[in-house]
Parts: structure tokens; C-alpha cells; sequence
């Protein structure tokens, strides 16, 4: 446990922004099996899961918690599979 004032306050907000990272991480994996699961039962839910994922991949890269690349690689990688179910 640090000793100094401001070391103390470094822990804690670290520790808050390291809770709330993890729970926007979390709901971006969990929309994007949502997706994975959609995929396999047919296009046309898939669709759909495919705009809520893409939608917390957005809100993951606002927040900061996710760079804006990888979230663009990610949801092209969904959106090229979603393409060759449906062909």
C-alpha cells in the first residue's frame, strides 16, 4: 500500500477505470458471440446481433477502452463473414 497521497488516489481511480474497462470489454465479447451464435442458426438474425455487436464496438472505442483500428478489423472480419453466409 503506498504511503504517499497521491499514490493512494493512483490506486484507487486506477482501480475504478480498471473495473470499468473490464466490464465494457466484457460486453463487447459477449455481442460479438451473440453474433458468433446468430451466424451459425442463419443470416437474418445475424443481421441483427451484427449491428448490436458493431454498436458495442463503437461505444468500447468512445470510451477509449478499445483502439480504433482493431475495432474496425473486427467488425470488417464480422461483417466479410456475414457476407459469405449469406452467398
Amino acid at each position: 500500500m503506498p504511503n504517499i497521497k497521491s499514490a493512494m488516489k493512483r490506486v484507487k481511480v486506477s482501480k475504478k477505470k480498471n473495473l470499468r474497462n473490464r466490464m465494457v470489454k466484457s460486453g463487447v465479447k459477449t455481442a460479438v458471440k451473440k453474433y458468433q451464435v446468430a451466424l451459425t442458426e442463419g443470416a437474418a438474425p445475424a443481421s441483427a446481433q451484427l449491428s448490436a455487436a458493431t454498436s458495442a464496438i463503437d461505444k468500447a472505442v468512445s470510451k477509449g477502452v478499445m483502439h480504433k483500428n482493431t475495432a474496425n478489423r473486427k467488425k470488417a472480419r464480422m461483417a466479410k463473414a456475414l457476407a459469405k453466409a449469406n452467398a
